[in-house]
């Protein structure tokens, strides 16, 4: 059977006190609107519908960056959960197969919950996630007769009796679309707040001899986010998982309270980890690599055996072949290093493409900005850089050439050379000594003066 998602974005947040809509408030570098999309993507669904309200543009653009065949429909007016998933009709009108109401502000959710909410939908019309609060509070009690759920209630509507119920109401609901669009039709707005709340649909489905039912998981995947204090508890909740996931996986993490991943880091086995290192978005570490201590690695790509840091730089673009060797206070950005290439010291290499074996001094620059443009830097196969020697690009050396320390390149040097860009030294005799000695008498007779 097919599947759909509709996500439910369209609230302003207010407790977020913010500019920027609450589902774009991120966890471990990603937008909880896109962690939500994450965890439904795996269902491989025919149709995604995120349904925006508040700063609907920017909401859209976000959900379309994540996956460009995703379906933004806007709620004008924001008059309840149900009513927000009615905007979806439209765009489902000729989906034939099972819809999932997700929310995008709840972004824990595992995807083989869902895969186990499907399965019950084999055997009923419509299928609820619920969890067993430790303290159930203000959520909605759901109601059942056996497997079968009667009715969700509110906690403001809840008898003594009903409150006592650990069983509670996560708001993800599954059902086939004809039918979740027929019953959110029989719902009425005669409450208090006059809106449309997608929980009156199972007692409707109850009425209608429909059977629904509940798939249970842990309290934590239906962690909601409506408050900063809440977005840094979810925070600290993902890096747990992902230390833990890291180190399931094979991974050596040092001291795991002091690395932070993001929500697409990848790390192969038997890859070591040290102390306070940040994984930004969109890296991949293969096997057997070394991370030292206060490295920072960002839309980048280490092959096996590579040894980053400590204190090194990855920027987006940058993609280490096997066996290289970034050391202490290097910055690589948007540039290929080939295989056991080191960049030991003190270095900047951007725009630039390194050949294998390249051995690149401390305090190398490429210098890759007029001001204006980016320029591209090439250098060959075993080439030596010597220390301090700036590379003004755009430039090439080739293959198996040299750099004297102190050297500025601008222009290209062929295969086999040496470059020596600099002024020839000159050993002034005695020089020093008798600077020094007049630098003094100045300094003694200022000091003297009144």
């Amino acid at each position: 059977m097919a599947v759909a998602l509709i996500i439910l974005a369209a609230g302003k947040g207010t407790r977020m006190m913010s500019d920027l809509p609450k589902v774009l408030h991120e966890i471990a570098g990603g937008s909880l609107l896109v962690h939500a999309m994450m965890s439904g993507s795996n269902l491989e669904p025919e149709r995604t519908v995120v349904i925006a309200g508040h700063e609907a543009t920017t909401v859209g653009a976000a959900a379309l960056a994540y996956d460009n065949g995703t379906i933004v429909v806007i709620q004008e007016k924001q008059l309840g959960t149900g009513h927000a998933v009615l905007q979806a009709r439209e765009a489902l009108a000729d989906f034939d197969g099972d819809v999932i109401v997700l929310y995008g502000d709840t972004p824990f959710i595992k995807s083989g919950t869902l895969d186990a909410m499907l399965s019950a939908r084999t055997e009923s019309d419509v299928v609820v996630l619920g969890f067993e609060a430790v303290d159930p509070g203000r959520y909605g009690r759901l109601i059942m007769e056996g497997e079968t759920l009667q009715r969700i209630v509110e906690f403001k509507d809840a008898t003594d009796k009903e409150r006592t119920i650990q069983l509670c109401n996560s708001g993800v609901i599954l059902a086939k679309a004809d039918v979740l669009f027929d019953l959110l039709d029989a719902v009425s707005d005669d409450n208090l707040a006059c809106e449309y709340y997608l929980t009156d649909t199972i007692g409707i489905a109850s009425a209608r001899g429909l059977i629904t039912t509940v798939v249970r998981c842990d309290e934590t995947e239906t962690v909601g986010i409506n408050s900063r204090m809440e977005l840094a508890s979810a925070e600290a909740m993902f890096q747990v998982n992902a230390r833990k996931n890291a180190m399931a996986n094979g991974v050596s993490l040092h001291a795991p309270d002091t690395v932070y991943f993001s929500h697409d880091t990848y790390i192969g086995p038997d890859t070591v980890v040290e102390p306070n290192v940040v994984f930004a978005v969109g890296v991949t570490v293969e096997n057997n690599a070394t991370i030292r201590s206060f490295s920072h690695l960002e839309g980048c790509h280490v092959s096996r055996g590579s040894v980053i840091g400590p204190y090194a730089r990855l920027r987006p673009g940058a993609e280490l072949a096997e066996n290289v060797k970034i050391g202490n206070f290097v910055e690589i950005k948007n540039a290929v290093i080939e295989a056991d290439v080191k960049i030991n010291h003190l270095s900047y290499i951007g725009d630039a493409h390194v050949g294998e074996r390249t051995n690149i001094g401390a305090g190398t620059i490429t210098c890759n900005y007029d001001g204006v443009s980016k320029h591209s830097t090439t250098i060959g196969k075993g080439v030596f850089i010597g220390s301090n020697t700036m590379l003004v690009a755009p430039v090439k050396l080739g293959d198996e050439s040299m750099t004297a320390s102190g050297t500025v390149v601008t222009k290209n040097v062929p295969e086999g050379d040496m470059a020596v860009g600099r002024a020839r030294q000159e050993n002034k005799s005695g020089f020093a000594r008798r600077i020094m000695q007049r630098f003094k008498s100045c300094a003694d007779s200022t000091q003297k003066e009144p």
